[in-house]
């Protein structure tokens, strides 16, 4: 039996108990989960299969399942918004992320994007993330060691509008609220055709940040939002869900022009 798809004590579980209810655990040896529906305890998760079906104190039905990035991302520690797994999954692909890639990333926030990113560099990429509060670093760290991504990534506490360590990267992305005063330095960080991605909430942001990449080099310059709907399944009754996450952000890209 693959020893990743057994249970044993250290490991991330998600609790598994419906759509609206799930919990990311940390198995520990002689302890238990409280919750609404009764306890757990972890001495009858070790040594079993991830996919287990249990049950609680008070007879509730679980499933043990074994948690993927979209678990670490929802149930990150935060003080802060956190991006949607639509946006992140832009981000990755109009930034042209992958494995080895270097990535500046600013501001870190809780680092659920920062957690998403460092997946998808491994295992020879690295990510450095500017945030200038030491609090959400804090928090970041916390939420990137329980995703075992921590090795990854370079929490640095600088005013990224004040300038870009690296040089040569792959990717700048930028979550935070004047992206326009970054990119200058984005552009000098970048390798050629390097990509940069930016996510604002507002149109305000966006204009500026489109003009900035314009007047910086850049070259193929876009902004789009995305919107996610999901759907209510069941026989005779399907249809959309009345109610949805709308905007969120808007996704402005672009890629950097030797000059």
């Amino acid at each position: 039996m693959p020893r990743r798809k057994i249970i044993r004590d250290g490991k991330n579980v998600l609790l598994y108990l419906n759509r609206k209810r799930s919990y990311l655990v940390r198995v520990e040896k002689g302890k238990s989960f409280h919750t609404h529906k009764g306890f757990i305890e972890f001495d009858s998760l070790i040594g079993k299969k991830y996919g287990t079906s249990l049950f609680s104190s008070l007879g509730v039905e679980f499933v043990a399942l074994e948690p993927i990035l979209r678990d670490f991302v929802f149930k990150a520690q935060r003080r802060t918004q956190i991006l949607y797994p639509k946006d992140i999954a832009l981000i990755v692909m109009f930034g042209g992320i992958g494995p080895g890639c270097r990535v500046v990333e600013a501001g870190t926030g809780a680092g659920a994007l920062t957690t998403a990113l460092a997946f998808y560099v491994r295992p020879r990429g690295r990510i450095y993330s500017y945030e200038v509060r030491p609090e959400f670093q804090e928090i970041a760290h916390k939420n990137l060691e329980k995703a075992k991504l921590e090795k990854y990534v370079q929490l640095k506490n600088q005013d990224v509008t004040l300038g870009i360590d690296e040089v040569d990267v792959d990717t700048v992305v930028l979550d935070l609220p004047t992206p326009w005063l970054v990119v200058p330095h984005a552009y000098a960080a970048l390798k050629g055709s390097g990509g940069l991605v930016s996510f604002s909430p507002t149109i305000d942001q966006i204009v500026k940040t489109v003009e900035a990449l314009e007047d910086n080099g850049f070259v193929d310059v876009g902004t789009f939002e995305c919107l996610m709907r999901g759907m209510q399944v069941i026989r005779g009754r399907t249809r959309p869900q009345t109610l949805m996450t709308g905007h969120t952000g808007y996704l402005t890209y672009a890629r950097k022009a030797l000059r």
